[in-house]
């Protein structure tokens, strides 16, 4: 049950980070690929940076929105490179 909960996060943060930088999502497999990616992401960099980030859903998701929204513009940046 924990790892549909962790995708459904995924997914909804893939969304929501696609919707923020991009105005639209990236449909239902990238937005799963980009929240599990981006809650890795946003949870290392929460870590380091010394901030927690909750154990609830709401926290979760606004970590993985986070660090998914931080990788979309990584990867802009090193393609315009």
């Amino acid at each position: 049950m924990h790892f549909l909960w962790f995708l459904l996060i995924g997914i909804v943060a893939g969304w929501l980070a696609g919707t923020l930088v991009r105005g639209g999502g990236f449909g239902l497999l990238g937005n799963m690929i980009l929240g599990v990616l981006g809650s890795m992401v946003g949870g290392s960099v929460f870590s380091f940076l010394g901030f927690g980030a909750g154990s609830g859903t709401l926290g979760r998701l606004i970590v993985a929105t986070c660090g998914a929204v931080l990788l979309i513009v990584v990867v802009r940046l090193i393609k315009k490179a």
